[in-house]
Order: structure tokens, then C-alpha cells, then sequence
């Protein structure tokens, strides 16, 4: 396939996952009102179209290894592009991120992020935003459920090196929560930005826990640790050369 074809590809598949994105946010949008299960449902079924899409428009298959946890933990997870969040989340039962206060104001993602339980937060303010959540949880205002984070902030093109930020720290000793790590390999096909998508296997890897506890220096250096040793691994199965 020439290089000109897959670009083709690559923008009908860009077009029709935003316009997939309206469709689904529309039709279970009073759903969503009503009930959070709508907004959780509405989250699940367009993780699962684009998934399902990937692979016929532009060649990408995924594959979700280990096991996704179901009670509540702090996930932990490499961050490459926007595929490893729907993999992630399609693969929980109840996720929900640290979003930027500002994404509020995004059509569709403002709305059904405050709905699957999202916490929303202004730059500088993510310690008071955490109090809120575990006090909401505690006194049944908020359902709990699988908290995903990005310990390095931002995503991180594979071959780049970027620190791990002390924020997933602190955040895993308020919660009390295990941490499970995450993996990836999703940016060597789908990019942390442009249009072009690669034919390839996306994988995504549930690491084994670590436990609620550690002290955070202690929990900061297993988890990248293994997270990057992993995810190394896997950009090398996927014929990236780090």
C-alpha cells in the first residue's frame, strides 16, 4: 500500500471517528442526563466503534493484555496517543480521569466527562480536586471506580524521554489505593499527532499491582520502572527501534 492510499485512509477514518463521536454523544445523551450508566454505556460503545473500525479503515489491530482491574485502584499509564485511552478505558468498568478544568467547555466531553465521574481540576489545584473526590466517594455523592492517570503528564511519542511527575505519587498515598500500571505501544501506529495511522498491532498491558502503602519514592520508582521497561519491550515487538 502506498504511502498516498494509507494518508487517504487515515483522513476518512479521522472524519468519521469525530463524526461518530456526535452520533453516539447524541443518541444517548438523554440517557446520560438521567443516569450516569448512560454517560459510562455512551463512553463504552464509542471506545468499542472506533476500536472496531480501526482495523478495516486503516489497518491497526489492538489487543488488551493482562487483567483490567474492576474494583477501585489508581491506574497508572503510559501515555502515547489517543488510542490508549480508549483501550484503557473500554477495558474498565468504571474509568474516569484528572481532566483540565478548560475541557469543560469541549462540545460532548465537558458534559460526559462530569457524568462518568471525570475530576475536573485548575492548573495548581489538583490536591484540593483529589480531597473533593475521595470525600464525594466516601459519603456516596460519587461512585467509585477505576481512576486513570497519566504519571508523565502528557503524551510521550515513542523514543522520547520524559520524567515521571511527582503528582501520581502524592495522589496514589490520598486515595490509599493499589496502583496498577499500564504499558503501551500505541504510538508507534496511531501518533501523538497528525493524520497518518500505521498498520501494526496496538497493545496495551495490565502490570501487575503495586500496593496501597509504599512509601512515594518507593512507589514512583516501581512504577516507572516497569511501566517504561514494558512499554519498551512492546515498541520493539512492534518493530520500533529504541
Amino acid at each position: 500500500m502506498t504511502h498516498a492510499v494509507q494518508w487517504i485512509r487515515s483522513l476518512i477514518f479521522l472524519v468519521t471517528i469525530y463524526l461518530g463521536m456526535a452520533v453516539v454523544a447524541i443518541a444517548f445523551l438523554p440517557w446520560a442526563i438521567v443516569s450516569s450508566k448512560g454517560a459510562v454505556a455512551a463512553a463504552h460503545a464509542y471506545c468499542r466503534m472506533v476500536l472496531w473500525l480501526a482495523r478495516p479503515m486503516v489497518g491497526i489491530k489492538t489487543e488488551v493484555r493482562g487483567t483490567p482491574p474492576t474494583d477501585e485502584v489508581v491506574i497508572a499509564a503510559k501515555h502515547q496517543s489517543f488510542l490508549d485511552i480508549l483501550m484503557i478505558y473500554s477495558s474498565v468498568p468504571h474509568g474516569k480521569f484528572i481532566m483540565k478544568r478548560e475541557l469543560l467547555w469541549t462540545p460532548f466531553v465537558g458534559i460526559y466527562g462530569l457524568r462518568i465521574g471525570c475530576v475536573p481540576v485548575n492548573r495548581g489545584k489538583r490536591g484540593a480536586a483529589i480531597k473533593k473526590m475521595v470525600a464525594d466517594v466516601a459519603a456516596g455523592k460519587q461512585k467509585g471506580g477505576q481512576l486513570i492517570i497519566y504519571p508523565q503528564g502528557t503524551r510521550v511519542p515513542p523514543g522520547v524521554v520524559k520524567p515521571y511527575k511527582v503528582g501520581s505519587a502524592v495522589l496514589y498515598k490520598e486515595l490509599g489505593q493499589d496502583c496498577v500500571p499500564v504499558a503501551c505501544n500505541v504510538g508507534v501506529v496511531w501518533p501523538k499527532t497528525g493524520i497518518m495511522y500505521h498498520p501494526g498491532t496496538a497493545v496495551v498491558e495490565f502490570l501487575p499491582r503495586i500496593p496501597a502503602g509504599l512509601q512515594p519514592e518507593e512507589m514512583m520508582k516501581q512504577l516507572e520502572g516497569v511501566v517504561e521497561t514494558r512499554s519498551n519491550e512492546l515498541m520493539r515487538e512492534a518493530g520500533f527501534q529504541i
